[in-house]
């Protein structure tokens, strides 16, 4: 029935005025921010939540669909307040007494290693390796020649012949250069005409251990070791020192 102008239709009369129902874009968006129990909850409905958007793929996700995965990966990862600790197996007292257990087993394997590489070592050497006596202990020209001479290339490594410290090293009357030094047992070996000298006056040296490097300085006629020995002490009496080396196990 159409109606009249200024006039309601009867439809009109009978259609009641409906409240306006609130759609989802106009209710409040879920927080991101929430306390763990929230965040629970927000889990089990995401999870239902997702389950629904799973059947219609090619619809997007709402705001409010995204909001709540925010939430659950913020629940998944955040670890704050959360202090979990390892059962104990053993306590600091016992940690502590294994490394002090530990350390003593290595001192104690340590110093057998090192007495067993003293007992190795050899205690007297030949003061130069591949060389050859040339001159020996005795009368020579017309005077007495108080050493052994060991002819070899220049440069060539001289040793020390037995442990012991540097008395002098340095320029010396007839030798050029020379180095003097005292053994345990009071006895000083002498080595004479060198090129260069490697060590220094008042150093410990073990025998074997490279001295200087032979030469031709002094009175030479050629290079090679002049080696001495004196018998305690430096103003002591000079003997051969092919006997000495022989009496320690070394041969020249």
């Amino acid at each position: 029935m159409r109606a009249r102008h200024g006039q309601e239709t009867p439809t009109d009369l009978l259609t009641p005025d409906r409240p306006v129902r609130r759609t989802r874009a106009t209710q409040p968006a879920v927080g991101t921010a929430r306390r763990p129990a929230f965040l629970l909850a927000a889990l089990l409905a995401g999870g239902m939540a997702a389950a629904g958007l799973g059947v219609h793929g090619a619809t997007a996700a709402p705001a409010e669909a995204t909001s709540v995965l925010e939430a659950q990966q913020a629940l998944l990862t955040s670890d704050e307040g959360v202090e979990v600790m390892p059962q104990a197996s053993v306590t600091v007292a016992e940690a502590q007494a294994r490394l002090e257990e530990v350390a003593a087993s290595r001192a104690a394997r340590a110093e057998v290693e090192a007495a067993a590489r003293e007992a190795a070592r050899p205690k007297f050497v030949l003061p130069i390796d591949g060389a050859r006596l040339t001159s020996g202990f005795g009368s020579r020209w017309g005077t007495f020649h108080h050493g052994i001479d060991l002819a070899a290339p220049m440069r060539t490594p001289e040793y020390a012949a037995g442990d012991g410290v540097v008395l002098r090293a340095g320029a010396a009357s007839g030798f050029g250069l020379a180095v003097y030094i005292l053994h345990e047992n009071g006895d000083v070996t002498v080595y004479g005409h060198m090129d260069s000298i490697l060590v220094e006056p008042g150093e410990y040296v073990d025998a074997g251990q490279t001295i200087a490097l032979l030469g031709n300085r002094g009175q030479s006629t050629g290079p090679h070791l002049h080696f001495e020995v004196h018998r305690g002490g430096e103003d002591g009496e000079r003997v051969n020192p092919v006997s000495w080396l022989a009496d320690r196990g070394v041969r020249v």
